[in-house]
């Protein structure tokens, strides 16, 4: 690699998210490290480098438009890593992929949306192995807590000499914080194109949609291994609110399994099935047990119908627009430091065996405890390169950044404990 002028440059330094990763990176950033701030105005990103204080003082602002093939191309060319919360990336955030990977120039960003990942194995994953360059997609909290949560897994029964991982299912036991307004417009733009195009929704609707090789795939809870046995087997597997038979809690949909399931497929896939060839992954959102956790979860189950459904159609589209949060918008500081999630991954081994992680973290998910994440990766790429697992590609959070990370995030309160039930 020829010298490069900057080891890391944070492309949508202005924005809500932008700026909370700006700060985590100015106060956690090693002397030394050559970072700069980049967008399309320049008035604006002098103001973040200004907010930031003295050690932020001789970061360069470097401008230029995503639109701009050429300008993009200059910024991949000059850095070792570019990490951007510019989105929604299927709009604006390709360019700039495409140059990381012509160029070995890491890359990594908070992108939730399936149908942009895609598009980018097709096109680009070829180039950014011959290159080198690490693409990392999915730093936030799509999908890092479950993508590492399950590796955490994984090694903890390797370890044991328990078998591989069976049956797997997240419970999301407890989210507080708030929703970016940048990941609501990511599933309002997907939403928009897959509705126009038939071919696009199926990519968007399948499960296995982010996989190397789809016919390898092991069963998931979407193509079980058995037929049902009677209708109410029949019934429980399709319907979106159910008793969970191992925790004896109810669940409904998490809003988030969707595109972390796919992720956590395709870190499987590219370590050879290193989870197990019979792996099956699920995300749920925890409600409770008895009465009240049957009422939790069927309200649960019919708010997100109504939101992803809503969204699907112009009229009510433009209701929930005026009342979701806007691109660029956060709640305040007060409101983050009440943040807080808290997960557990439980699996069956093929041994029989029952473990569990727990990944919880005090921070506001989406902005907060997401900005960290972001920057971490960011880091990581940049500054513990001869520590991370080799090869370039589009990888995944635990493909590219493995321990590494899960060290990085312990380091600043990020819980990832492992222990086999009795």
């Amino acid at each position: 690699m020829t010298a490069r002028d900057h080891d890391l440059v944070l492309f949508g330094a202005t924005g809500f998210v932008g700026q909370l990763t700006a700060k985590h990176l100015v106060d956690n950033t090693p002397a030394g490290t050559r970072v700069a701030l980049a967008g399309r105005n320049r008035d604006k990103l002098e103001k973040v480098r200004a907010d930031l204080g003295a050690a932020a003082a001789d970061w360069p602002v470097l401008v230029l438009d995503a639109s701009d093939a050429d300008a993009v191309a200059d910024l991949a060319r000059s850095t070792t890593v570019v990490v951007t919360t510019v989105g929604p990336y299927a709009k604006y955030g390709m360019p700039l992929l495409a140059a990381c990977a012509e160029a070995g120039t890491h890359y990594c960003d908070l992108t939730g949306e399936v149908l942009f990942v895609r598009d980018a194995i097709d096109e680009h994953h070829a180039r950014a192995v011959e290159t080198g360059a690490k693409i990392v997609p999915s730093c936030g909290f799509d999908s890092i807590p479950s993508d590492l949560g399950v590796l955490v897994l994984a090694e903890a029964v390797r370890e044991a000499g328990a078998g591989e991982l069976g049956e797997t299912l997240n419970h999301v036991r407890s989210l507080r914080g708030g929703v970016s307004g940048g990941t609501i417009d990511s599933m309002r733009q997907q939403t928009i194109v897959s509705g126009e195009d038939k071919a696009l929704r199926r990519i968007a609707g399948d499960p296995y949609g982010l996989s190397p090789d789809r016919g390898e795939e092991p069963p998931s809870r979407n193509r079980p291994t058995e037929p049902p046995a009677n209708i109410l087997e029949k019934v429980a597997r399709q319907s979106p609110a159910r008793l969970d038979p191992v925790t004896g809690r109810w669940v409904a949909p998490f809003f988030m399994a969707s595109y972390n399931t796919r992720i956590v497929r395709r870190s499987n896939a590219l370590t050879n099935w290193s989870y197990g060839r019979t792996f099956r992954y699920d995300e749920v959102m925890d409600t409770g047990k008895g009465v009240g956790g049957a009422v939790k979860a069927g309200l649960t189950t019919a708010v997100l119908g109504g939101l992803f459904g809503g969204m699907s159609f112009g009229p009510t589209r433009s209701v929930l627009d005026r009342v979701l949060p806007k691109p660029g918008e956060g709640p305040s500081e007060e409101s983050q430091a009440k943040g807080r999630f808290v997960m557990e991954i439980v699996t069956t081994t093929t041994t029989g065996a029952d473990f569990r992680t727990t990944v919880a973290a005090d921070y506001d998910p989406g902005y907060s405890g997401t900005a960290i994440m972001l920057g971490q990766a960011a880091l990581a790429l940049a500054l513990d390169t001869d520590r991370l697992p080799a090869g370039g590609g589009i990888l995944t959070p635990a493909t590219a950044l493995g321990d590494v990370l899960v060290d990085r995030l312990r380091e600043h309160g990020f819980t990832f404990e492992t222990r086999q039930a009795s």
